[in-house]
């Protein structure tokens, strides 16, 4: 039946989900019948033998009233007038459905307490000099507004209300709009672009970033979630992965870096060249460098915390894609009105394909010029969540993430001749699930909940077998938090909540010959309860955050086991001086107990491995910072420009955890550092283009009281930092250009007179002052280009082509010693990628 008489069957089927959508509008209203204007074309199309082509994204939301008319023409103007669609008839049977540049809006404003009406309400449209305010009804109307304008609604006693245009198209009765009910949707943020689209500024000083709404940037064919926060002035990385960010001159175990609420102990591929993160059902991203919620425990430096979609899909949706490294596939599907399921997925395709992509990340990987290799490296991470709603104020989500990395080399020194096989193997596994209840009007609760493990196993073994060299670090965690919201009038919000998290941490190295095993465990408890205020002023220029964290960390495993009793102030400030122009003021103290020691070239002849750690307050004490900046920051439509001071220091570090490479490196000495800064932006925006200039000083110190100078450069001391960019959008096509120039990093060289100290067996090198050298300036230049295009109704497709470092300049991103096997002292150099190009084609629908 299915292949005699299919336009029966979808006919049949268009008309029961038509008469299904009219039911329930009919249900709802009592007399009017309303359905999905997609679904009611469908029937249209069989009823009259046409055909509509439209832009799905354009009406897939669109509910119209069914009119009540048999004939054609009056069932299309009654549409045209409902939606403001424009109705191109191009033919006896052929018609187009386009958006109108401009639409009339009109809406009816109420104050949320008892819905009286607003009178004298000033409505103004960004960027114009259209202004009215409300008659004696509360009511406005006006008419030819730009479709993407954004109307500002204001009125004194009220907050500030920012709502698009499209969303008041006209209609009978024209949308109601209540002042300053939605407390919590309505923080002041620039809705403009910052950088590109999709990425915001908020009125506390973080940013925010919405995947889906993603610009380009300069050598990015894909919105990656950890190279485009690199953008954003004072966040980068000096060994250019993404798993080594480096926030105000943190190292990357000081960031708290969190997916749906779940701690990563991993964040990237390829010993960090990609990220781990599918970004296509990542909804928002929040980063923070200082002033942080008393709510976010850890992460000294800074945080990144990543959020999927969290709303019930009412349609499927998904895409996928290929580059010249791998491919990913991910999806929304609706199960029911109150569930649904998100995933991805996504694998390389290095072990059974090079291309000019995988032979640049390999060089850039394996760089020591003694070692040949013959190499099987693969990837893949998924994810998956379920999204269930139990009424309108409780929701349960449920989230998985299962990340992984493999590689298999064989290693032959080509001065030696000798060979060895090594294997690497890192995964990333972790469950979480949350509960979001609004119990009144004022008072809302989110409680989370989270299992993760880490897991990485390292293994070394002779061409003979006479030797074998197992490593493993492991990583559990379990957590529990709840926060509370209780909104104790209109301007002022109090959060409070507690955190339970228990953190285990293995090490286990074992050799073969000569014997050797060593088992190190530790676990930590932490107990955390934080409160917290915010106001936000009636006229909107003040809002103001404080409140603290207390912490009490105790030691489960060790004999000589610790208690800790810590508190945590956190201050956030923002003032508007004049208009577009605001200052800001924040501060925070905060704490960690877990850090990455790094393994460097003694292990896998040059091969990076970091491994978690525990504090056990002698050794390692527990990690602790203190942040201040002051910024001030201009905001208009097309322009921005912020200039932003901070001084930062972090005490209870350890040599053996910031990468040393020189006659510290073994040490596990204690100290701190201290960081003093200024940070610059100018960004000129558009609806086009958008180009910035960003500058960072900072001046970034140790302290380490045990070496002998006690003061010296960090190993992320960079002075100077420039990056000057820009995007430029055309219909379909998008372009992104930049460079980045940085000043060099510290390293330390051998003492020229007396290189090799020949009293130690084996012989070591004798190093000058730690840092007394800096390496050549770094200078990189890179492009994008994105074409977007239909590939059928519904389907949407873009092809990309990017190259990192087109001007293939060869720059030095360390330098270190060691003693050869013939006795003397070599220099290895650590280059970055040369010029990388990328490839893309993706699909969406």
């Amino acid at each position: 039946m299915l292949k005699t008489h299919p336009k029966r069957l979808i006919f049949f089927f268009t008309s029961l989900l038509f008469l299904v959508f009219a039911q329930n509008g009919s249900a709802q209203d009592g007399t009017d019948k309303t359905a999905l204007l997609i679904s009611y074309l469908q029937i249209l199309e069989q009823r009259f033998e046409v055909k509509f082509s439209y832009v799905d994204e354009d009406i897939r939301n669109l509910q119209i009233t069914v009119p009540e008319t048999s004939e054609l023409q009056k069932i299309l103007s009654d549409i045209q007038a409902q939606t403001q669609l424009k109705i191109q008839q191009l033919s006896e049977r052929y018609y187009t459905l386009n958006k109108s540049s401009t639409v009339d809006v009109c809406a009816t404003v109420l104050d949320n307490f008892k819905q009286n009406t607003v009178t004298g309400a000033t409505v103004k449209v960004l960027d114009s000099e259209i202004a009215l305010i409300t008659d004696m009804n509360g009511s406005f109307s006006l008419t030819n507004v730009p479709r993407k304008a954004v109307l500002e609604i204001k009125h004194l006693g009220f907050k500030t209300l920012f709502v698009k245009a499209e969303e008041l198209i006209d209609a009978n009765p024209c949308k109601t709009l209540l002042l300053a009910q939605f407390y919590q949707q309505l923080d002041e943020v620039i809705v403009y672009q910052f950088l590109t689209t999709g990425i915001l500024k908020e009125a506390d000083g973080s940013i925010q970033m919405n995947t889906a709404e993603f610009g380009i940037l300069p050598g990015l064919l894909e919105p990656d979630i950890l190279q485009t926060v690199q953008a954003l002035p004072g966040i980068k990385s000096i060994d250019e992965t993404v798993s080594d960010i480096n926030i105000r001159g943190g190292t990357n175990d000081q960031n708290l870096m969190l997916w749906d609420g779940i701690k990563m102990y991993q964040s990237g591929h390829f010993f960090g060249l990609i990220s781990a993160f599918n970004p296509y059902l990542t909804d928002r991203i929040i980063l923070i460098k200082n002033g942080t919620s008393a709510q976010y425990g850890d992460g000294v430096s800074g945080v990144l915390d990543m959020r999927t979609k969290n709303e019930v899909p009412d349609s499927f949706t998904g895409g996928g894609g290929l580059n010249l490294i791998g491919g990913d596939l991910y999806g929304q599907l609706p199960i029911s009105d109150k569930l649904g399921f998100q995933f991805s997925a996504r694998r390389s395709l290095t072990d059974f394909l090079e291309t000019p992509t995988y032979g640049q990340f390999v060089n850039r990987v394996f760089q020591d010029t003694r070692v040949t290799q013959n190499s099987d490296f693969y990837f893949y991470d998924f994810t998956g969540k379920l999204l269930y709603d139990i009424n309108p104020y409780q929701k349960v989500r449920l989230s998985f993430i299962n990340i992984n990395n493999r590689l298999d080399y064989q290693e032959t020194n080509t001065d030696s001749f000798r060979s060895s096989q090594s294997t690497l193997d890192q995964t990333n596994i972790s469950f979480g699930g949350s509960l979001e209840s609004q119990w009144t009007d004022r008072f809302s609760s989110h409680l989370n909940l989270y299992y993760t493990n880490y897991d990485l196993d390292a293994e070394n073994s002779t061409a003979n077998g006479q030797q074998i060299l197992f490593q493993n670090n492991e990583v559990i965690e379990t957590a529990l938090k709840l926060n509370t919201h209780l909104r104790i009038n209109e301007d002022m919000n109090w959060l409070n909540g507690y955190q339970l998290t228990e953190t285990g941490i293995r090490n286990i190295a074992d050799v073969s010959q000569p014997p050797f095993r060593s088992n190190v465990k530790g676990v930590i408890r932490a107990h955390s309860l934080f409160s917290e205020i915010e106001y936000k002023s009636t006229d909107t220029k003040l809002m103001a955050r404080g409140g603290a964290r207390l912490n009490y960390i105790r030691d489960l495993e060790t004999f000589d086991s610790f208690e800790k009793v810590i508190i945590e102030p956190r201050l956030n400030i923002n003032y508007t001086l004049a208009k577009h122009f605001k200052a800001e003021l924040l501060g925070e103290f905060k704490s960690q107990a877990t850090n990455q020691v790094i393994d460097l070239e003694q292990n896998f002849l040059g091969i990076e491995k970091r491994r978690w750690i525990l504090s056990d307050n002698d050794s390692l004490p527990i990690t602790r910072s203190k942040q201040a900046s002051i910024g001030f920051n201009y905001d208009h439509p097309k322009l921005y420009v912020g200039i932003e001071g901070f001084y930062k220091e972090v005490k209870g570090i350890s040599t053996e955890t910031q990468g040393f490479q020189n006659q510290n490196q073994f040490d596990g000495e204690i100290g701190q550092y201290e960081v003093k800064g200024i940070e610059f932006l100018i960004n000129k925006k558009t609806i086009d283009y958008s180009a910035w200039l960003s500058y960072t000083y900072n001046v970034n110190t140790y302290t380490f009281p045990e070496i002998n100078p006690s003061e010296f450069p960090n190993n992320l001391d960079i002075r100077h930092t420039f990056t000057f960019a820009g995007t430029y959008t055309y219909q379909d096509f998008k372009f992104g250009i930049g460079l980045n120039y940085r000043t060099g990093r510290p390293f330390t060289e051998p003492d020229p007179d007396n290189p090799i100290d020949t009293t130690f067996f084996p012989n070591r090198i004798n190093f000058q002052e730690p840092n007394s050298s800096r390496l050549p300036e770094y200078l990189r230049a890179d492009a994008s280009a994105v074409y977007e295009f239909d590939l059928s109704r519904g389907i949407k497709a873009s092809l990309g082509a990017s190259v990192l470092n087109f001007t293939d300049r060869r720059n030095i991103l360390n330098t270190y010693y060691r003693i050869s096997d013939s006795g003397e002292v070599e220099a290895i150099e650590n280059v970055s990628l040369g010029i990388t190009p990328n490839f893309s084609l993706r699909v969406r629908f």
